[in-house]
């Protein structure tokens, strides 16, 4: 083969690699195609769930017996709203030797203190032996279009860290997107940790804060739910962190 006719080929298998690698970007950002679980090795990581009453009824033996290592619960949201099935969800995970933690959904639309107060209501008085709390940041119903104004959401949200680590001696994990996080969260960055949603691109492609959990893909499926939603939330513990320094002592 003449010399030139290799070099046509080279330079189209180049443009074709190239095409196909800007394709699949588009399309990662247009949020059509999944490309997380390219760069995830499930097989050697620590994988977790998070679930709510949207999945119904949860088997936590089942979820543990496919390597499911913890699972964070729905609680409450805003200051009025209790997950009806968490009481459920969490004798469950128990009675299964599953290590879990409960979450809250932050309201824009009511104060910190009366949310915290909701969530530590549902929670009870103790929950050594449980995973650290989490707060829910993220937007819902018009506020991406609508963002409320960043001093406004500090203070409510402030205000509900502070009373439950009042309330249980420990901060709690702040759960939000990379977009929210450099938009309201930034200043809260080294004193809590974090736990980053990034569905459609690895989170590094995004984000380059600490972290101890990223949830990679919200479109997972799993044996072990029936009633609800047909997907489940996964997420992955950064391979330098610890998962026991989640627990609360």
């Amino acid at each position: 083969m003449k010399k030139k006719s290799i070099v046509i080929i080279i330079i189209a298998v180049v443009a074709a690699l190239v095409l196909t690698f800007l394709t699949v970007f588009v399309l990662a950002k247009k949020k059509v195609i999944f490309i997380n679980k390219w760069f995830v090795n499930e097989k050697n990581a620590t994988i977790g769930v998070d679930i709510s009453a949207y999945q119904a009824d949860v088997d936590m033996a089942k979820l543990k017996e496919q390597n499911i290592a913890f699972v964070y619960i729905k609680a409450t949201e805003g200051s009025t709203f209790q997950d009806e099935k968490f009481p459920a969800n969490r004798k469950h995970a128990a009675q299964a030797g599953m290590l879990y933690g409960a979450y809250h959904f932050f309201s824009y639309d009511s104060s910190g203190s009366t949310q915290a107060e909701n969530f530590i209501q549902v929670l009870g008085d103790d929950i050594k032996g449980q995973l650290v709390p989490v707060v829910d940041v993220e937007y819902y119903g018009d506020k991406e279009e609508n963002p409320p104004a960043k001093e406004d959401v500090v203070c409510e949200l402030t205000a509900f860290l502070d009373a439950v680590e009042a309330r249980y001696g420990i901060k709690p994990m702040i759960y939000t997107r990379a977009d929210i996080y450099k938009a309201y969260l930034d200043e809260f960055s080294g004193d809590y940790k974090m736990w980053i949603s990034s569905l459609y691109t690895p989170l590094s492609w995004n984000y380059k804060g600490d972290w101890y959990l990223w949830q990679y893909l919200n479109r997972g499926k799993l044996e072990g739910y029936s009633g609800g939603e047909e997907f489940i939330d996964l997420n992955i513990l950064n391979k330098e962190k610890d998962l026991n320094d989640l627990i609360v002592r």
